[in-house]
């Protein structure tokens, strides 16, 4: 956002719930681990020194910084919320009652070492002392001396989440000491390779026995909403629904009529009976173009958008605005919205250097799991969206559609921690390839990060999505979009522009290989992207292919799957089944995701939930570009795996 058939439980259910007890930490993939015995880093060797001058436990040192920033050091540029360096030292005014009032932690850090602001957001040595210095700072505050056990400073930990929210700064806490207790081994964006032992004993006697992340949320005060927040339909507060290992609260969008309205209108979302009436079978990952409270204003304006979560990087933690059960109106397709949750990240799509944090990743991996396993919704790409990878509706919507999180949300790392990381499921002669560059190594350039002008150059950065060419040369033109360009221009190197871009995780059928060049299906055309032996940007993948059935010549692909008219009762009007602009050519095959029945939500009487209207039709939802599409089953022959 700028602002199924029933699926039954058994094998796949269990595998979920199993996945979403496990711990939550696994290694980077992209990048390889320092080997065991190396020499220490430079960074290493700063976090030891900061550890002993201000005898802080190197382990909470480093935990803390690593949920903090993944210990890397972003070229001293702040973050979605205004942090540097690798503890993430900040220069809003501090929040946390264990932090000293008044300046930020940059100021703060300042004063405690006697280091300049500006050598402490560019200097990563000093960024570490001055994180090192604020854990003791705040360990003092609390009335206990420097301990050489690392769960004696639990409370110190919760301060540094720099939030006067105690749930927030207890989930913060929990989070730094399940990575201690686990341990981290990772080379950093500057070339440090820095590690941090497993310390599994480590229990720190505030936290109690480490909570699973998947287990339900009880009521509790701290999960309601905050003084200020109003839902005149439903004044007493309710639970969010949560995990217990994070720190949600209850901030309500509201469900109430328009004041003045003509049509009696209302707003901003329609009560539903999900699942019981219908599956849920997305999960769309968002971005808000904004900051956490004008966010929050905006999903409580009644004539708005809404969305059932908002993610704040600083701390993790997490805001629930609407009932998992009912419909929000956040993805720009009403067939989407009905069949989805939609979680809103606060960050900015065209700052790349406004960095997210390793809190925020690691808290909506876990909402995402939580859900997983709640809904039985796949962990993949087919089911865990971005709201670029949303389809328009009908023809003309397409060229509205939102684009966020865009081309620098690190889809690899995501997926790493809600443990289904993108691995080789075929060998290298696979007839569908995943895509998967080394996000911090891959840089292809983009243009657009600023307004005016649109041609200038963004920042080089790290990115998660492949280039798509006409031919097997990088000079070649980049493949057209006929939807987003019905004039037939040519696509562009804009970070908003999808037309010739597939995204980490995305599968799609090879079409021909040629040298360091693999050819994928693409909307409708042979599109190629540089997939060179020595750094590969795509595995081989075992996946379901649909493709046009024998004597149909080409087929059409729609952004909805709706039903047939034939299905719809009186009183609820009959939804026209249309098709984009795009087709698919005889021969053509494409990465199928989910099979289901045409359904169609209609909401129209205030105070009532929405009627479901499922048809006997049947459709496959492809990968079919950047963003998924859906053909009907009687257009396709599927081979190659199962279906969902």
């Amino acid at each position: 956002m700028h602002l199924s058939a029933t699926r039954t439980g058994g094998v796949a259910a269990s595998a979920a719930l199993l996945l979403l007890l496990a711990p939550l930490s696994y290694a980077t993939a992209a990048q390889e681990p320092p080997p065991e015995g190396a020499p220490q880093s430079g960074l290493q060797k700063e976090f030891a020194a900061a550890a002993a001058e201000y005898r802080v436990p190197p382990s909470v040192l480093l935990g803390v910084s690593y949920l903090q920033s993944r210990w890397d050091t972003h070229a001293g540029v702040p973050s979605v919320s205004g942090g540097y360096g690798p503890m993430h030292l900040t220069d809003a005014r501090t929040r946390s009652p264990r932090l000293a009032p008044g300046d930020g932690l940059v100021g703060q850090a300042a004063t405690l070492t006697g280091l300049s602001v500006e050598r402490l957001r560019t200097d990563p040595a000093a960024n570490v002392r001055g994180g090192a210095a604020l854990l003791a700072a705040a360990q003092r505050k609390l009335g206990r001396e420097p301990s050489a056990d690392p769960a004696d400073w639990y409370g110190a930990v919760a301060g540094f989440s720099d939030t006067d929210d105690p749930a927030a700064a207890k989930a913060y806490a929990d989070e730094v000491y399940s990575v201690i207790r686990t341990g981290e081994r990772r080379t950093t964006d500057s070339g440090d390779a820095l590690v941090l032992p497993a310390a599994p004993s480590v229990v720190p006697p505030a936290a109690g026995p480490p909570a699973a992340p998947g287990a339900q949320a009880a009521p509790a005060a701290a999960r309601t909403a905050p003084p200020g927040t109003k839902d005149p339909e439903n004044p007493v507060p309710r639970p969010a629904e949560c995990p217990l290992s994070l720190s949600c609260s209850w901030v309500p969008a509201p469900y109430q009529k328009i004041a003045g309205s003509k049509d009696d209108d209302y707003g901003n979302h329609d009560l539903a009976n999900r699942p019981d009436d219908s599956d849920i079978d997305y999960i769309v990952v968002h971005d808000t173009e904004g900051y956490w409270d004008p966010a929050l204003d905006a999903v409580q304006d009644p004539t708005g958008v809404s969305w059932h979560y908002t993610l704040r990087p600083s701390d993790g933690a997490v805001a629930q605005h609407v009932p998992l059960k009912d419909v929000a109106w956040h993805a720009g397709n009403w067939y989407t919205n009905a069949k989805s949750i939609g979680l809103e990240h606060q960050g900015f799509l065209t700052a790349p250097d406004a960095w997210y944090t390793e809190a925020v990743y690691r808290s909506s991996a876990r909402l995402v799991r939580y859900l997983a396993a709640k809904y039985d919704i796949p962990l993949d790409r087919q089911h865990i969206i971005g709201h670029d990878n949303v389809p328009g509706a009908i023809p003309d919507a397409v060229r509205g559609m939102h684009t966020d999180p865009g081309p620098y949300w690190d889809w690899a790392h995501y997926f790493e921690l809600l443990g289904r990381p993108f691995t080789a499921t075929a060998g290298p002669d696979a007839t569908a390839v995943t895509i998967r560059p080394d996000y911090p190594e891959h840089r292809p350039a983009y243009t657009g990060c600023k307004k005016k002008p649109a041609t200038d150059p963004c920042p080089e950065h790290g990115s998660g999505a492949v280039r798509l060419h006409t031919a097997p040369d990088p000079a070649a033109p980049l493949v057209k979009d006929i939807g987003l360009r019905p004039g037939g221009q040519d696509s562009t190197t804009g970070v908003n522009d999808l037309g010739a871009r597939a995204s980490t995780g995305q599968s799609f059928a090879v079409a021909q290989r040629r040298g360091d060049w693999t050819a994928i299906w693409y909307l409708g055309q042979q599109a190629w992207f540089h997939d060179p032996a020595d750094r590969h940007t795509a595995v081989g993948t075992q996946a379901a292919l649909a493709t046009p059935r024998e004597g149909l010549g080409d087929i059409p692909v729609y952004g909805r799957a709706y039903p047939e008219a034939s299905a719809y009762p009186a009183g609820v009007p009959v939804q026209p089944v249309v098709p984009l602009k795009y087709r698919i050519p005889a021969g053509q095959s494409y990465v199928v995701g989910e099979r289901t029945p045409g359904e169609y939500f209609y909401a129209a009487e205030y105070g009532k939930p929405g009627r479901v209207v499922r048809g006997k039709e049947i459709y496959y939802e492809i990968q079919y570009g950047h963003r998924i599409g859906y053909v009907k089953a009687s257009d396709v022959r599927v081979s190659g795996g199962p279906v969902d």
